[in-house]
């Protein structure tokens, strides 16, 4: 339903919603540089793709509550990987998704 052109390939389902991470700081303020095993998973992520939504009891379509290039809070595990041309997201359902940051 709701997809930017790059992702006219891969639509999500049902309430399902595709983010792409923000990469993490490999530097500090001061300048150091901080070693690869030492970075921590970012739970911040850019909204690329959201499905049509789910249906509830009654059978009518529950709308998502997330709207393509929203800023999502993303819980520490979860989710599903997923490789568009070279390029690494990851597929949630909307009620996974922890919080959204106000623009």
């Amino acid at each position: 339903m709701l997809a930017t052109r790059a992702f006219k390939k891969f639509l999500p389902l049902f309430d399902r919603v595709l983010v792409e991470r923000f990469a993490p700081e490999t530097k500090t303020k001061g300048g150091i540089m901080i070693p690869e095993k030492a970075l921590s998973k970012v739970l911040d992520a850019k909204v690329v793709a959201v499905g049509p939504g789910a249906k509830n009891e009654k059978g009518d379509l529950v709308p998502p509550s997330i709207t393509v290039g929203d800023r999502v809070l993303l819980p520490e595990y979860g989710g599903t990987k997923v490789e568009i041309d070279d390029n690494e997201y990851f597929l949630f359902r909307d009620g996974d998704i922890l919080g959204k940051w106000e623009s």
